[in-house]
């Protein structure tokens, strides 16, 4: 799930993309050859267990006393003396104008029916990127690479890949495969810049986070879906859960509140004090 962006964000994203080029050549899966040039991650800092979080997608706020662990929009700063997690949309594109963009400089590396019709995430109006071959891969990664670069450059501690289980919501089109040989390119990127790496959702693919080389978890309403479990037995505890019902909250802080970091929000991740604004920590 990919959750609201504000349009200045939006702008931001536009200018600092526009200045890169990918390009693409025809190819076929070829998950075992892909050179990944992995980089030890013993340099990576892990967050702690159990650790207050703050989910800060639709605007940077300064957190209130008890956080100490944010995830903001890689187009933000990350926030001082706390554990920093640099949110990337890496396998659908931001909706709106950033369409345009995408539609514009790298239409061949949005995914398409058999009819050339772009395959959307209606959930969110977002275009799935097109991760079915190697070189179609390696294209993305001109692009998405650097936006893990500057996470590193701007100092945060880790990275949010959203958007994994993309290939469930790609007509046919995408499997688990090219979901994984994606995942494992953007891992040793993070890790080659010191930078850690999240699990977002997608809990079909804990069997395969070794191989991937994730190191944590950023889950959305494991209360609700009863995945939690699942979650921290994988990641020994080192996770942050985002419920979005009051309800589901308080059973996952009634379950887990003292094992996991678990929170509330509202849908749209508003920022303090705007309308709607939901915030609660357990």
């Amino acid at each position: 799930m990919i959750l609201f962006r504000s349009r200045a964000a939006l702008a931001a994203t536009l200018l600092s993309t526009a200045l890169v080029t990918a390009c693409s050549a025809a190819g076929t899966p070829s998950d075992t050859t892909e050179s990944l040039e992995r980089s030890a991650p013993a340099q990576v800092r892990l967050p702690s267990p159990h650790t207050v979080f703050d989910y800060q997608l639709g605007g940077a706020y300064p957190p209130n006393s008890k956080v100490r662990a944010v995830s903001r929009d890689r187009e933000a700063k990350p926030a001082k003396g706390l554990y920093n997690i640099c949110y990337v949309n890496a396998f659908q594109s931001q909706p709106g104008e950033a369409i345009n963009w995408w539609k514009k400089h790298h239409s061949n590396l949005l995914l398409k029916d058999d009819h050339g019709r772009l395959i959307v995430d209606k959930d969110w109006e977002e275009p799935l990127l097109d991760i079915s071959t190697s070189a179609k891969r390696q294209a993305l990664m001109n692009i998405v690479g650097p936006w893990i670069d500057g996470c590193a450059a701007a100092h945060y501690d880790a990275v949010e890949p959203d958007n994994l289980d993309s290939y469930e919501r790609s007509e046919g089109k995408l499997t688990r495969q090219h979901a994984i040989a994606f995942a494992q390119l953007l891992a040793a990127r993070a890790h080659q810049r010191h930078l850690a790496i999240a699990q977002k959702n997608g809990a079909d693919l804990l069997p395969q986070r070794t191989r991937i080389g994730f190191d944590f978890a950023v889950v959305e309403e494991c209360g609700q879906y009863k995945e939690c479990s699942e979650y921290s037995d994988a990641y020994h505890a080192r996770i942050f859960d985002i419920e979005y019902v009051k309800k589901n909250f308080t059973a996952a802080c009634r379950a887990w509140g003292k094992k996991l970091s678990i929170t509330l929000r509202d849908r749209e991740v508003s920022p303090a004090g705007a309308d709607g604004y939901v915030y609660e920590s357990c």
